[in-house]
């Protein structure tokens, strides 16, 4: 991570966007945004704005790549070159490729392969605007979007992540506490079982450190997750009730 000596990050007690050490950033989910996808969503969490599609499960190709037992999970990270500030170059680079790889496994965690043998199931992550904490974003936006595609899944994945600035353990990292802070531990956990589907750490922490960054984020993790049920909640009550109404004027 980047350091500067002159960046203080810690004003009288609290951090420079005024929240509490173990504070989120504010977080909204809508799910089923595209209508052209078979599950969507778009999540935005701080300054980060994220859109997250679901196609499948469909047929693999090429077909030597097809698992013979199960689906694979392909999931598609990606940055928009409008995102950041300085312009990004577009199409995926080291970076994308790796979080790509992680939010694929993350994701097959959850979602019951077994069922769809020599399928595939495609999620992209496109990052809109970022801002620090993308890669939990994406994955938390990609969970609620399998479960709008209908996907069968054990749980949700909800991901969040802890870190360190001047010698502070802190929630939910912004954008300068994450270039100039001292660690981050990006975490996916799974609530109704309790496991860990995500764990990174960049920087140091010593064990007591680190135990209360994981304590900070699953206790994080169980908020975000009420979240992303109360956004599948709000798309599927609004069609119900939509559905209802079509079947009273189609009576009338």
């Amino acid at each position: 991570m980047a350091s500067d000596k002159d960046m203080k990050l810690i004003e009288d007690g609290t951090r420079l966007d005024g929240r509490d050490f173990d504070e989120l950033r504010d977080i909204s989910i809508k799910a089923g945004v595209l209508k052209r996808a078979d599950g969507s969503a778009y999540l935005e969490w701080g300054k980060n704005k994220i859109m997250a599609a679901v196609y499948g499960p469909r047929e693999m190709h090429p077909r030597h790549a097809q698992e013979t037992t199960k689906a694979v999970v392909r999931a598609r990270y990606n940055m928009a070159a409008f995102s950041v500030p300085d312009r990004k170059r577009p199409g995926p680079d080291r970076r994308s490729i790796e979080i790509s790889k992680l939010v694929s496994e993350a994701l097959e965690k959850v979602v019951f392969t077994e069922k769809y043998p020599r399928s595939v199931i495609d999620v992209f992550v496109e990052v809109l605007q970022a801002s620090a904490g993308t890669r939990c974003g994406g994955l938390t936006a990609a969970s609620v979007a399998l479960a709008d595609a209908g996907i069968p899944m054990s749980d949700l994945v909800a991901s969040c992540a802890s870190g360190k600035i001047e010698g502070q353990v802190v929630l939910d990292l912004g954008k300068n506490e994450d270039n100039y802070g001292q660690a981050d531990v990006p975490v996916g956990y799974i609530p109704r079982t309790g496991e860990i589907c995500l764990l990174q750490m960049d920087g140091n922490l010593t064990e007591e450190e680190y135990e209360e960054a994981m304590d900070m984020t699953i206790d994080a993790c169980k908020e975000i997750y009420e979240i992303q049920k109360e956004a599948l909640k709000e798309k599927y009550s609004t069609e119900l009730e939509e559905a209802n109404l079509d079947e009273v004027i189609k009576e009338a």
